[in-house]
């Protein structure tokens, strides 16, 4: 028997058997019951099919009662004598072909399936007509907002913004003394398509200013007028096979990470490609590699500056216990290009590109423009130390009191590429080698609240965290890593306590403490005798999210 592929298969069959129905007037007591069961089915379609204009009044009322006359004529012939009868019984065996007798639950499975089909096609849902084009079924919108109080507090001994902002280690910093509170706001509207079986993408606007890739955070302000939201997620997804997808334009962060090196906001543009292999129940693993382009350069031959890129992979592997606790193992490799600083050649400008267009603070720098020493001829900043991170972290997840998780992290990172000879034969100037960092971190509560994208929270739940951070001046760029923490970049170390409730479905609050202190200070002419700097800074956030 050939299976009914399509709805419109599906309601013909259902029309034809009510026609041929309503003709049966000498069906036993059992199967008239099971049969007139089906003929109401049938005629709630038909007026379903009506009201939907499908199908006309006049040719629906045609139908029914060319139905009812077939039932007349069907009785009338059911008087017949007992020979005619079998004669042709007879003639119908020879010309048709029996269907054999379906069960009940076959018979509700297929009303199901009808009914279920026919709604679809008819744009139904929840069995409401949305009276929406197909295209909008596959699109499915989802966002947050935060308020968030933010208190800075400095310590009244920290060394002066003069000699903070020295160029050989330039802090970029307006304030090292008095505190600042601020009243912040993040949102942010995202929408997800699936375009097909295998090709799904994503769009999101968050607020934010434009100049800066680590934040999505909005001072507020009467005075400022209307707040920025713009464009900071596009891309489209490949789904290759069930362990296998390529991702390309500007997406999520790709990889297994803490904020030691990445900021849970930043987005990377380019394309990855990402593996996730399963062996077996108990062992799987997965592997990122990606090109990601950081900043378009022209060059010509009055700017010799190259475009910088970041290239990186990363490999894992993971075992998963009979309880659901894991083990995560992870580790990567980070390759950023041309994001180094060269000196001008002496009377020109050919070099100013390779200055970071976007950084914090905590990075070893100097002037690009040092061999231009006129009154008219700016201080450019540029980076030391090139940038190449070798990146190790471990993972344990113990489910033993689930719902509850209690996590383990740990993530260390060391800069390959800071050559103490190759800076000074480059810029002139000798730096110390201070280019490792670690994290450590343990989370107990639900899961919910992990990562930068919480999904959805239910009444009650709660997370709390404690750890200790230590990132020196060039283990990774200042540009890209935690923005909050000793408010962003690198050369600083210290502890961190993190806590999350959920006062009802998809609305929480959070509280965020951090204290951090200078690792080290630079020898420079405003600080000959490697006398220590101090920039020690508080953070306190206070937030309420809800999600929808």
């Amino acid at each position: 028997m050939q299976t009914l592929n399509t709805p419109l298969k599906r309601t013909t069959v259902a029309v034809w058997l009510f026609t041929h129905l309503l003709a049966t007037g000498s069906a036993h007591a059992g199967e008239r019951e099971s049969l007139e069961q089906l003929r109401a089915t049938t005629t709630n379609l038909i007026e379903l099919l009506v009201q939907e204009g499908v199908l006309s009044k006049q040719k629906a009322d045609a139908l029914l009662q060319k139905a009812a006359a077939d039932a007349k004529q069907a009785t009338q012939q059911a008087e017949v004598s007992d020979d005619v009868k079998n004669e042709v019984s007879k003639a119908m065996d020879e010309k048709t072909v029996r269907v054999q007798y379906i069960p009940q639950h076959v018979k509700q499975a297929m009303r199901e399936e009808i009914e279920h089909d026919v709604m679809e096609k008819l744009n139904y849902k929840a069995g409401e007509r949305l009276g929406v084009p197909e295209w909008i079924d596959r699109i499915s919108f989802h966002g947050d907002i935060r308020l968030r109080g933010q208190a800075d507090e400095f310590e009244e001994d920290n060394t002066d913004i003069f000699r903070l902002n020295d160029v050989n280690r330039n802090m970029n910093v307006l304030n090292s003394t008095d505190e600042r509170r601020r009243a912040r706001i993040r949102a942010r509207l995202a929408a997800d398509m699936q375009i097909n079986d295998w090709l799904s993408g994503g769009l999101q606007f968050v607020t934010g200013q434009q100049t800066t890739p680590v934040t999505p955070n909005q001072t507020e302000g009467i005075a400022q007028g209307k707040y920025m939201f713009t464009l900071d997620r596009a891309f489209l997804h490949a789904k290759l096979n069930d362990w296998a997808s390529v991702t390309g334009g500007r997406f999520a962060n790709p990889f297994m990470y803490t904020d030691l090196l990445w900021d849970p906001d930043l987005a990377f543009d380019g394309v990855v490609a990402h593996v996730t292999p399963k062996f077996n129940e108990r062992w799987s693993a997965f592997g990122t590699v990606g090109a990601f382009p950081i900043e378009e350069i022209e060059s010509s031959v009055i700017n010799k500056a190259r475009d910088k890129w970041l290239y990186s992979a990363q490999a894992g592997i993971q075992w998963t216990a009979p309880n659901k606790s894991s083990v995560k193992l992870a580790a990567a490799y980070h390759d950023f290009k041309n994001v180094e600083g060269q000196l001008n050649t002496l009377g020109l400008r050919d070099y100013d590109d390779t200055a970071p267009q976007w950084r914090q603070r905590g990075n070893n720098t100097f002037d690009i423009n040092a061999n231009n020493l006129g009154a008219s001829d700016p201080t450019i900043i540029g980076l030391a130390s090139k940038f190449e991170l070798v990146n190790l972290m471990a993972q344990i997840d113990l489910m033993n009191f689930d719902p509850v998780h209690v996590t383990f992290t740990g993530d260390y990172v060391k800069n390959i590429g800071f050559d103490k000879d190759e800076i000074l034969q480059r810029t002139g100037n000798e730096y110390k080698e201070e280019n490792e960092g670690y994290n450590f971190r343990i989370d107990v509560g639900n899961t919910s609240f992990l990562g930068p994208y919480v999904q959805n929270v239910n009444k009650h739940e709660w997370q709390v965290s404690l750890g200790y951070k230590r990132l020196e001046a060039d283990a990774v760029m200042d540009g890209f890593t935690d923005s909050n923490f000793r408010l962003g970049g690198t050369n600083a170390k210290g502890w961190y306590v993190y806590a999350n409730y959920a006062i009802d479905k998809n609305a929480w609050i959070g509280a965020r403490y951090m204290s951090a202190d200078t690792i080290s200070s630079p020898t420079s002419l405003l600080n000959p005798a490697n006398d220590p700097w101090k920039y020690s800074v508080d953070v306190l956030l206070i937030d309420l999210n809800a999600r929808f």
